[in-house]
């Protein structure tokens, strides 16, 4: 599963993120920046990302269009590196059940 990060969230993620989700970018690195996030959606949909967002807009473009792409929506104040990067990386494979379930098209993380 590779990632794409919505611009909300440090592009120096990405490099960390690699070994447990291999292929993960930032949209300000694929030239996304300034992109309406229907183009985000369909550049995710296209390429094989799940958006993760720290924005209600994209679980909200999840629930009228359903999926592919399918969303992590960060629900976390902290938005420190290495608690996003926890967060991820330790639910990772909670992360990959959860989507994997028929038409699942959002998941919400938070913190404990």
């Amino acid at each position: 599963m590779k990632l794409l990060l919505d611009e909300n969230l440090s592009r120096r993620l990405v490099p960390f993120l690699q070994s447990d989700f291999p292929g993960s970018s930032h949209v300000a690195l694929l030239g996304l920046e300034q992109a309406s996030d229907r183009a985000i959606w369909e550049h995710a949909r296209d390429h094989d990302f799940v958006i993760v967002t720290r924005d209600a807009d994209f679980s909200e473009m999840s629930a009228l269009y359903g999926q592919p792409p399918q969303v992590i929506w960060l629900r976390v104040r902290n938005t420190a590196k290495a608690p996003l990067l926890n967060l991820l990386c330790t639910q990772r494979e909670s992360i990959e059940q959860v989507l994997l379930m028929d038409g699942m098209a959002c998941i919400e993380l938070s913190s404990a």
